[in-house]
């Protein structure tokens, strides 16, 4: 089902290169490609192959975990990517990536947060749905 979507969304990516006329620049583009317009063609096939993979995985993952900790996983995934970028290619560590990571890692630390207070929460018994769960008569306020 994945790889409809993703299909569709390029169709309609396709279809607003050629309707806006863009894809006229494309060879242009090719030429100023330092590593030459093989390699170019190779990146962006390459790219998409790895986009497509990346989907079907996150798939995977909520088939047999769940879909919170796929994206938990890609939220801890995403302040990686300014760093790769940094440290692999030589990119300029700006100001936006900054932030970026950092709200990354806030979201991620919310999340381990929520869930070690929800465990410390499961373990007491004055829940009202825990008791109810329970099958007790007594129902303590929350």
């Amino acid at each position: 089902m994945q790889m409809y979507t993703n299909l569709v969304a390029s169709a309609v990516s396709v279809a607003g290169l050629l309707a806006s006329g863009d894809w006229r620049t494309i060879p242009a583009e090719m030429a100023a490609f330092k590593d030459g317009r093989a390699r170019y063609v190779l990146t962006l096939a390459g790219t998409a192959v790895a986009w497509q993979a990346a989907a079907v995985g996150v798939v995977r993952l909520i088939a047999r975990v769940s879909s919170l900790f796929a994206n938990v996983t890609a939220t801890l995934a995403l302040p990686l990517v300014p760093v790769l970028a940094v440290a692999l290619f030589g990119d300029r560590m700006t100001g936006i990536k900054v932030v970026a990571m950092l709200m990354a890692v806030w979201g991620f630390l919310s999340y381990v947060y929520q869930h070690y207070v929800d465990g410390r929460r499961a373990g007491r018994t004055d829940c009202r749905v825990c008791a109810a769960r329970a099958g007790s008569d007594e129902v303590l306020p929350a």
